[in-house]
């Protein structure tokens, strides 16, 4: 890809689809390569979305953690998918008010900085087939694993991808970014 997308996801994939939990399967396929693409994918990001679920177990995790990723997710602006929670939010979050994909399209046009999508697995998925998510990018562990949500399930229609870069790291991994096809998006 030349130019640096404006919203961006990246997530951790297991061979057979399963996005959710990757801490069950990424950490003994994870080196030196894959934590130089995440400093790089993280650069000039000023805003991040995610859903709730996802919101709370990092809040928790992170807000009192000394660690790289630490550094960067706890300053940063989060803005919350929720249905359940309401404003203020602590942890310099704020709620998404009204419909998602309208409210991150009004961000990217809005702000000057990157925007980079967390998850929930359900919210990627919905920014993503809706066209607001430039480039989605996977890295695919050489690991199968039966349990956990997958992002492209039954719920998702025919979606064409564009494969736009990859590269394998020296652990195995396929890091494989895509965008909608021009046609689809």
């Amino acid at each position: 890809m030349s130019a640096q997308p404006k919203v961006t996801a990246h997530l951790f994939y297991s061979i057979n689809g399963v996005v959710e939990a990757p801490d069950q399967f990424q950490f003994d396929a994870f080196g030196q390569a894959e934590g130089e693409l995440m400093g790089r994918a993280l650069a000039g990001v000023t805003d991040v979305v995610i859903g709730r679920t996802l919101w709370e177990e990092w809040k928790d995790y992170w807000a009192g953690a000394d660690d790289p990723f630490a550094s960067f997710i706890n300053p940063v602006r989060k803005h919350v998918v929720t249905s359940t929670l309401s404003g203020p939010l602590e942890w310099n979050s704020v709620v998404v008010d009204g419909d998602p994909v309208a409210y991150v399209r009004d961000l990217a046009a809005s702000t000057e900085g990157r925007i980079t999508v967390a998850g929930g697995v359900q919210t990627v998925r919905s920014l993503f087939t809706a066209g607001v998510i430039d480039a989605l990018t996977l890295t695919v562990h050489p690991t199968a694993t039966p349990d956990g949500a997958r992002l492209f399930d039954e719920t998702v229609p025919l979606t064409r991808l564009q494969l736009v870069d990859s590269e394998t790291t020296p652990v195995g991994n396929a890091i494989l970014t895509y965008t909608l096809r021009p046609e689809d998006s």
